[in-house]
């Protein structure tokens, strides 16, 4: 997979470790920024990648930043298709009472490649049985506590 800097201070995305399913997207800036409570702000990584045809880059938050600081991708989920070429930018928001401050070089995000399906779609009345059928919201947890 090809990855380009769209900056001489980007930081090249990188697997923390051998079992590492993600890369570590790192927040490329002039300066630090500061993200207040309930703000979202657009974080430039400096990045962009030639992803595999038929794959998708998905874009998730770093489990410290969110367990520990409140800081979230504002998308819950980015989605980085594989024909896109462009510097991937990550929208973090702040969930915590405090203000955050993003420093440059900082991992803010990871992205994980993963192939995608896009079957032809056909139009039709009946979707055809299954066990489930059309319940949903909560429906799979009700047999385990009615019984």
């Amino acid at each position: 997979m090809f990855v380009k800097k769209f900056s001489t201070t980007a930081v090249l995305p990188v697997r923390a470790t051998a079992g590492s399913g993600g890369y570590d997207l790192a927040a490329d800036l002039p300066a630090p920024v500061v993200i207040e409570p309930g703000q979202s702000l657009l974080i430039p990584t400096g990045v962009g990648f030639a992803l595999p045809e038929g794959a998708v880059g998905l874009v998730f938050g770093r489990s410290g930043l969110g367990a520990h600081h409140g800081i979230v991708p504002a998308n819950a989920v980015g989605v980085i298709d594989w024909d896109y070429r462009g510097e991937i930018r990550v929208p973090l928001r702040n969930q915590s009472a405090v203000p955050f401050t993003v420093r440059p070089g900082d991992r803010i995000a990871q992205m994980v490649v993963v192939p995608a399906l896009t079957p032809p779609l056909e139009l039709t009345e009946d979707l055809g049985p299954s066990a489930r059928g059309e319940q949903g919201f909560g429906s799979t947890g009700l047999a385990a506590k009615e019984g």
